[in-house]
């Protein structure tokens, strides 16, 4: 290191140059040696400073190319370091021999997946929701908002009704299992196109682009369908059932709005007796 920092005043900011200005003083040594002898003795042998001179030159570009290939490696382990650092995801990582500069690029391209694999399972898990596996408030947003602009779509908020009674006769375990089931439930009935995600407490979130509340309306229908068919709960006589609200939208930058319509809807299923799905009648004219 101490060479290294010793010789930072040339070209402090282009490591490259500062190799090659070493390089050019080392291939252009004979050179100037010849020139000062020849100055000393005060006789010019130009059948010989004219070739030595063209293969010095000749040697000096040569320099200049092989020295940009074999710093090479260095240059993309830098720019990979640097997309990590941006926060890129990495996904050209070439293969370097068994030389120094090799194993520099071999140790940062694992570095810089092992980073990017970790940053992913990190974003990942905050925006997921523990105990069902789906996307959590913030997980469905950050997804909902990549919808393209102008894209019709429909937003639902699904409660299951009479949930806290569950948690209060049975336990929160059982809760908990009704939960889970119902998510994958829901999951088994949507597209894998639609965003489902956990709202919070017993609500939960869906977006299904490309289809409007009518067609929503009916594709919830069949997991209300399979849950009177097939019904989950602590208690088989009273089996789980859900309230739903659905609003319409178009684009991402109306999902806010969706959600509080979606939102009245779904109170209005649970004022009409709960188990049944409401549709906000607010923009049923622009689906």
């Amino acid at each position: 290191m101490r060479f290294y920092l010793a010789t930072r005043f040339l070209f402090p900011r282009h490591f490259h140059l500062r190799i090659f200005t070493i390089c050019f003083v080392a291939v252009h040594l004979p050179l100037l040696t010849f020139i000062a002898s020849q100055a000393v003795i005060g006789e010019w042998e130009w059948q010989i400073f004219v070739p030595l001179l063209l293969a010095t030159l000749a040697g000096t570009l040569a320099a200049i190319y092989a020295l940009g290939a074999l710093l090479a490696p260095i240059r993309q382990a830098s720019a990979m370091l640097r997309e990590v650092q941006d926060g890129k995801p990495v996904v050209d990582v070439p293969a370097g021999g068994r030389d120094l500069a090799g194993e520099l690029l071999d140790s940062v391209g694992l570095a810089a997946i092992a980073t990017n694999t970790r940053i992913s399972q990190l974003r990942d898990a905050a925006e997921r929701d523990v105990l069902t596996g789906l996307r959590n408030r913030r997980g469905f947003l950050d997804a909902a908002a990549h919808l393209r602009a102008g894209t019709r779509a429909t937003l639902a908020l699904v409660d299951i009704d009479f949930f806290k009674r569950i948690n209060d006769i049975f336990g929160h375990d059982e809760g908990d299992m009704v939960l889970r089931e119902f998510a994958s439930r829901l999951t088994e009935t949507m597209r894998r196109s639609d965003l489902v995600a956990r709202w919070g407490g017993e609500e939960f979130a869906i977006l299904i682009p490309g289809m409007g509340p009518r067609d929503a309306r009916a594709l919830i229908e069949r997991l209300r369908t399979a849950l009177h068919a097939d019904p989950i709960g602590p208690n088989p006589e009273e089996p789980v059932t859900f309230s739903c609200g659905l609003a319409f939208l178009r684009g991402p930058e109306q999902i806010a709005v969706a959600m509080q319509r979606a939102d009245k809807a779904l109170y209005a299923a649970k004022r009409a007796g709960r188990d049944r799905i409401e549709l906000d009648e607010a923009r049923m004219l622009d689906a």
